[in-house]
């Protein structure tokens, strides 16, 4: 996989170098930097590559992607540079009308930095569809028909049988029904459920992650989730374990951090406990490793499941989750 990011490398230059005009310039940005680009492509064959080789080739991976990026930038500044001066019309001393340049999304930008972080610590990513099934997004995770847990997902049902999904947790099940273990993935995407108010909506962005091996425990749960939070926010950032329940992990906890509006002092934001619930997680239970044919006594693992908007909430103090929607170019254009 090494050569054949170099390899992308090279070609993309080589694109580059030959690109004559604004219209050449977003065919390659799609066939190489698009959501289904080559880049794209290649990332998704990290799954393939050795656990120890994972860490390096992610690294390698976000470089190339980096210089590739750099490179269109100055191919595109090259481009507005040497387009033809208009006319001159009108009073010349009036300023000019600049075209407004756009950016890209804050919840995009936390997404892709929450997935570069897990990349960095070996694990591949994965994507899978929005409509499920109900096995994939209930009963596979240990959530029949009548369980009490479906309470806690208020569903858009497409069909008899048929789901927006509610969480990106299907992936889980996917993905072991297609590799045995060692797995190490996360699964960002959309999610759906029938809620709308200051922190919630009824779409939003969530990434899934688990790992499962030989002899993995709640400590290799515990020291994965410092490592993000302390790189997602900062290395004296507080965090805590508090015991939960989910229906697919079990022993189950939430995850807090040390208040980022009021550093722990306690304010409105944290209901004056000093602390921010941003994850749930937990060992995986023996009864999802049933449905995929694993043997629990062979295998363990751990799960976890964060919301891109609520960590985005947190990281620029944003305290009503309906302004990431509502279009206003004056608070997008902060970002």
């Amino acid at each position: 996989m090494e050569e054949e990011l170099q390899s992308l490398r090279a070609e993309a230059e080589a694109a580059l170098a030959a690109v004559s005009g604004p219209a050449d310039l977003e065919a390659f940005r799609v066939e190489y930097l698009g959501r289904k680009g080559r880049f794209s492509g290649l990332m998704r064959l990290l799954g393939q590559a050795s656990t120890e080789e994972r860490p390096r080739l992610g690294k390698l991976a976000n470089e190339v992607k980096a210089v590739v990026e750099g490179l269109f930038n100055a191919r595109k500044e090259e481009l507005e540079g040497a387009l033809p001066a208009a006319s001159p019309v009108g009073d010349l001393t009036l300023p000019g009308r600049r075209r407004p340049a756009g950016g890209i999304h804050p919840v995009t930008q936390v997404m892709d930095e929450v997935c570069a972080i897990f990349v960095g610590l070996g694990f591949a990513v994965a994507e899978g569809p929005d409509v499920e099934t109900d096995f994939y997004n209930f009963e596979a995770l240990n959530i029949p028909p009548h369980h009490p847990a479906r309470a806690m997902h208020d569903t858009f049902y497409v069909d008899e049988g048929r789901l927006l999904r509610t969480h990106t947790s299907p992936m889980q099940i996917r993905a072991m029904e297609q590799a045995s273990p060692p797995l190490r993935m996360i699964a960002p995407g959309k999610v759906y459920r029938c809620d709308s108010d200051i922190t919630h909506t009824p779409m939003f962005h969530q990434v899934e992650g688990f790992m499962v091996d030989r002899k993995v425990s709640f400590a290799d749960l515990k020291g994965v989730l410092s490592v993000f939070i302390t790189r997602m926010f900062d290395a004296q950032t507080p965090i805590r374990f508090r015991p939960s329940f989910f229906p697919f992990t079990e022993p189950s906890a939430e995850v807090d951090i040390g208040c980022v509006i009021c550093g722990g002092k306690g304010c409105r934001v944290c209901k004056q406990t000093g602390w921010l619930e941003i994850l749930g997680a937990g060992m995986i239970d023996p009864a999802v490793f049933a449905k995929v044919g694993y043997d629990a006594e062979q295998y363990s693992g751990f799960a976890f499941g964060l919301g891109i908007e609520r960590i985005a909430m947190l990281r620029y103090g944003i305290g009503d989750i309906r302004l990431f929607y509502e279009n206003d170019l004056r608070f997008l254009a902060q970002f």
